[in-house]
């Protein structure tokens, strides 16, 4: 354990009785004492705390700063306004997922990339490595920063007590700089829960104070207030809401249109890294796809797990787990094309028995809209 990488939260988890592993080379909090289900439910019904100090913070200036990222990323910067950010990938000459990210657009000359924090190191290389003659500059500015996500429908109420920012005025995937309580911040309506929230980006130092105020205004230690959350938990919520994670839904030799994220793939917004493959295989037609399914049998599936249709093998499970607000088994799974449709069922070797299953729309939970 003393050769993982901390965020500047490590001693709060330990007083909170944070269950700690290692998640990619860095020292996590996988769950606290109240447990995985009930931090789940909690961020569903009230607030959950995360700490995603982990992920990489990667910014982009110059006046090239649009055209590079665009060239490196499959959605279209060219869109993004001040203020806002989406969701796009990294691919690679195959079209494989180098990475999934989130771009922020400060101004047009302003750009920050957050990666996932496994691949954070490799992302960097990427993004040097396919500079050319661009009026750029590159900061990787991941250990400068925190980051601290309230998810639920009483975050914004929880946030709001810590800042002047008229929070109901973001709208989702759009951002601001602000301060929230006193420290100067980026508050971004973004998150990985399905859930309404915002992540906090502020300078490392100030990472306790900032959890802690959340804690407190969140009414922590109160029956319906927020709780801190791990890894295990933010795991489950992110795959009740059907969204990707990276080496598993996506990797380098996945597709984003294989992955269902053929919205990010914009292949009409000119060239950019593994477009002219991409294109060529929607045109020839998806050998796989990513579906989502829920167990009939009793048990549950697992990541890796195979899949059967009539005893072939003829895919395998991406993520699976039992959903805590769903009360059922869910998981995703790639599945030839030809059986990737709603209602096929298949069978899933779950430790020797073929269980059944069925394929079922996703996200498999969408949160009311207010």
């Amino acid at each position: 354990m003393e050769n993982l990488k901390k965020t500047p939260l490590n001693e709060v988890h330990r007083e909170l009785g944070g269950k700690m592993v290692d998640f990619g080379g860095w020292d996590m909090p996988v769950q606290y004492p109240a447990g995985v289900m009930e931090e789940h439910l909690r961020t569903r019904t009230a607030a959950g705390l995360f700490d995603v100090s982990h992920m990489g913070e990667i910014w982009v200036e110059g006046s090239d700063a649009i055209v590079f990222v665009n060239r490196l990323t499959t959605n279209d910067v060219t869109q993004l306004v001040d203020g806002q950010a989406h969701y796009s990938a990294f691919t690679n000459e195959k079209g494989g997922v180098v990475d999934d990210l989130l771009v922020y657009r400060f101004d047009q000359n302003k750009l920050l990339l957050v990666v996932n924090a496994g691949t954070t190191e490799k992302d960097w290389y990427w993004i040097t490595s396919h500079k050319k003659d661009e009026d750029i500059a590159l900061t990787n500015a991941s250990a400068d920063y925190c980051q601290i996500a309230v998810q639920g429908p009483n975050a914004v109420g929880i946030l709001q007590q810590l800042t002047e920012t008229k929070l109901d005025e973001i709208k989702y995937y759009w951002f601001t700089t602000g301060r929230v309580d006193g420290v100067e911040a980026i508050i971004s309506r973004t998150g990985y829960t399905g859930e309404d929230g915002f992540e906090v980006y502020a300078a490392a130092e100030f990472a306790e104070h900032i959890w802690n105020m959340l804690l407190k205004t969140g009414n922590y230690g109160d029956s319906d207030g927020i709780l801190p959350a791990g890894l295990a938990a933010r795991n489950t919520l992110r795959l009740e809401s059907g969204m990707s994670l990276y080496g598993h839904e996506l990797s380098d030799d996945i597709t984003p249109l294989e992955a269902g994220l053929g919205w990010i793939t914009k292949l009409q917004k000119g060239d950019f890294i593994g477009r002219d493959l991409l294109a060529a295989k929607k045109e020839k037609g998806l050998d796989r796809k990513l579906v989502g399914f829920e167990m009939i049998d009793r048990g549950i599936a697992r990541d890796d797990f195979d899949v059967y249709i009539d005893d072939q093998k003829v895919g395998y499970v991406t993520s699976g787990s039992p959903a805590p607000f769903l009360k059922k088994n869910i998981g995703l799974a790639f599945l030839p094309s030809e059986f990737a449709n709603i209602g096929q069922e298949i069978k899933i070797d779950v430790r020797g028995k073929h269980l059944a299953a069925k394929v079922v729309p996703t996200p498999f939970y969408k949160r009311e809209k207010k």
